[in-house]
């Protein structure tokens, strides 16, 4: 009797170790990618489908490694607490690497895999008013919109000197609409986006200042320790020798963007 009972415990605790197990990696065996829509690194076609260089690079990456790629998209200011909650075990949406949130490096709190992207911040604004924005000194004191908890929002506040002057939106397309309807005098926003959008379609009366700001590089993030970060370095230093990656960038007209560094760190 008393065996029996031992049995039956150890396979209670058995059952139990593989839910837990299951429930704390109920990604396993996918790569969920947080992202935001984000031309061209992650937009949605005419059929609604997601496209862009991270959305197939992204792809290509889970073909070699044998995952199942899905795209979540997110708040981007809370980019960290979906890594955490697990409802995405990676970052790939135009990440800026080389920056901060909130005065902490970002490097602090994910892992990057290799950088391959070069990017800067831009200044987009009507382009009526060209000649009121010629230096980094015209932008103190004025109303800016950027992505909450991007890479443009801690530009913009160091640019203003002032927070309360800051609009904060859920995505970097977003800030376009705020330049347009007169609510803030300028946006900042990755120089990719700002090439794709100013001066076109919709936003034919916007354009980009001429002010140059500091250099940036995308990477992917990842929770620390993930194993996924070596994983993923592998597939993309093969991609990129394989010359997938140049024939990606060329088909979005980021070829001269495009720089895999296999020595960074974050």
């Amino acid at each position: 009797m008393k065996k029996s009972i031992f049995i039956l415990l150890a396979v209670i605790l058995a059952i139990g170790t593989v839910f837990f197990a299951s429930c704390s990696d109920k990604n396993s065996g996918k790569l969920v990618c947080g992202i935001t829509d984000f031309d061209p690194m992650n937009f949605k076609d005419e059929k609604g489908n997601w496209t862009g260089f991270d959305t197939e690079l992204a792809i290509l990456v889970g073909e070699k490694l044998g995952m199942k790629v899905e795209f979540q998209e997110i708040n981007w200011d809370s980019k960290y607490q979906e890594l955490k909650a697990g409802s995405i075990n990676a970052i790939w949406n135009g990440f800026t690497a080389n920056s901060s949130d909130n005065g902490v490096p970002r490097s602090d709190m994910v892992d990057f895999s290799y950088s391959y992207m070069l990017n800067q911040q831009s200044i987009v604004i009507k382009t009526e008013r060209v000649d009121e924005f010629r230096s980094i000194d015209d932008l103190v004191g004025k109303k800016a919109a950027c992505e909450s908890g991007s890479a443009g929002e801690s530009s913009a506040k160091e640019l203003v000197n002032d927070d309360s002057l800051i609009t904060g939106t859920p995505a970097q397309i977003s800030t376009f609409l705020e330049v347009k309807s007169g609510a803030v005098d300028f946006a900042v926003v990755d120089i990719l986006l700002a090439k794709n959008l100013a001066g076109s379609g919709d936003y034919s009366d916007l354009t980009i200042a001429d002010i140059t700001l500091d250099n940036e590089v995308y990477a992917v993030g990842f929770k620390k320790g993930s194993p996924l970060r070596n994983k993923v370095n592998k597939a993309l230093k093969e991609l990129y020798d394989e010359g997938k990656m140049m024939e990606l960038a060329k088909k979005y007209k980021l070829e001269n963007s495009l720089v895999l560094d296999t020595n960074f760190k974050g």
